[in-house]
């Protein structure tokens, strides 16, 4: 059956489980937004929610429907860096499309890149604080995310899925990111994998698609609704929070993210040229869509759980509600049915604003952006050793959804 076929039946048989669902959701708003905004500076006009990846997805299909995935799994362990030749016994198919996605951007810029990691530097703690009690949470109320996690193979162990998610989240940090030496390449493209065989798997699930209101997951329109809760939905708070940001500054860390859309699959007319344009694109295809679903409250629920069962004492359960009610406000945390603390609340709400003057204050010291470097990356390198204890973090392709609900 040819890929066409193929996929027309996939959403086909995704309609038709789908339709209970759709039947009590609003339409779905018009993609508006100009590609004349993006990096790209033009586009097709092809709204995003029915673009997926033209590239991995018919190999990835072919590769899980003849048994290939284990083989692949394992040569692919030991790609680890970006600059690493890639194992050999690799199918043909899948090689090229491993070559061709690792490839970067023509306008890719190292010298931002580089500027990015030094703006890092200063600004890790909060960038990390934001990507998991910020971005992370957050994932839990954007439906069709939580939908997707939840049946699929990660929603049986949310420790191993955070702790891949978590890599992305430090290995996009890293001094070299997209250098030769560094991983964040690898880190990409084996995610790319991930969607894909996802995209084929999940469809096939009639738990998820009884709830889903799309027949294929994880369209180009989903990667960015995932990279707002990201990118810019940091920077929002960012500004919110009056930290002193140089234009360049702001600008290499917005290519590090325009990069990283571009590494992950989005095509470029989707990715927006400027904070502005990222901005306005988040108001239309993130902030009207957050809302309440039941996989969402058992993600999040789980999530701020992770501290007790890893036996992680540094962050209780109460301590992570309220740092992430004060991040997210109430609208979200309610929809996430996480209780109100009203002491704590306030401690958090009361204090963070001044810990941020004074940590500024301090970047102000000789030296202390290396100092502030070495206690942030100290406390992400303990991050993951809680996360993953025994091996190092491998992004792996899976074969099954959701045990749980078969």
């Amino acid at each position: 059956m040819g890929d066409i076929s193929r996929r027309s039946l996939l959403r086909a048989g995704g309609t038709i489980g789908a339709l209970g669902a759709l039947s009590g959701v609003a339409p779905a708003h018009a993609w508006t937004w100009s590609s004349a905004g993006s990096v790209a500076g033009t586009g097709t006009g092809r709204d995003p929610r029915e673009v997926w990846d033209d590239l991995a997805d018919p190999v990835l299909a072919n590769l899980l429907d003849t048994g290939g995935v284990p083989a692949v799994n394992a040569a692919l362990a030991s790609w680890t860096t970006n600059g690493q030749a890639l194992p050999a016994g690799l199918p043909a198919d899948v090689e090229a499309l491993v070559t061709r996605a690792r490839a970067l951007p023509s306008w890719v810029d190292h010298a931002k890149l580089d500027r990015a990691f030094t703006f890092t530097t200063k600004r890790g703690l909060y960038l990390g604080v934001l990507y998991g009690m910020n971005s992370g949470m957050m994932s839990a109320a954007i439906p069709r995310e939580a939908r997707a996690v939840w049946y699929s193979k990660g929603g049986a162990d949310l420790t191993d899925g955070i702790a891949k998610t978590a890599k992305l989240g430090y290995d996009i940090g890293d001094h070299h990111a997209y250098r030769p030496d560094g991983k964040m390449i690898v880190t990409c493209v084996k995610t790319r994998l991930v969607h894909a065989a996802v995209r084929h798997l999940l469809p096939q699930s009639p738990h998820w698609a009884a709830v889903a209101d799309e027949a294929v997951p994880i369209s180009q329109f989903d990667i960015m609704v995932t990279w707002h809760s990201l990118a810019s939905s940091v920077w929002q708070k960012l500004v919110e929070w009056k930290v002193p940001i140089s234009s360049a500054e702001a600008d290499a860390y917005l290519h590090l993210w325009q990069v990283t859309a571009h590494m992950l699959g989005v095509l470029d007319e989707y990715i927006p040229s400027s904070w502005d344009e990222a901005l306005a694109q988040r108001e239309q295809v993130l902030v009207p869509l957050l809302a309440r679903t039941d996989e969402g409250v058992l993600i999040a629920d789980k999530l701020v759980r992770l501290g007790e069962n890893l036996d992680f004492t540094l962050v209780t359960k109460p301590a992570f509600e309220a740092v992430t009610r004060y991040m997210l406000g109430d609208r979200v945390t309610d929809m996430l049915e996480l209780p109100r603390r009203p002491v704590l609340d306030a401690t958090i709400s009361a204090a963070w604003i001044p810990f941020v003057r004074a940590r500024e204050l301090g970047l102000l010291l000789p030296g202390s952006p290396a100092v502030y470097w070495l206690f942030d990356e100290l406390l992400r390198k303990v991050a993951l050793l809680y996360l993953e204890p025994t091996q190092p973090i491998n992004i792996d392709i899976p074969t099954v959804n959701n045990p749980d609900y078969d």
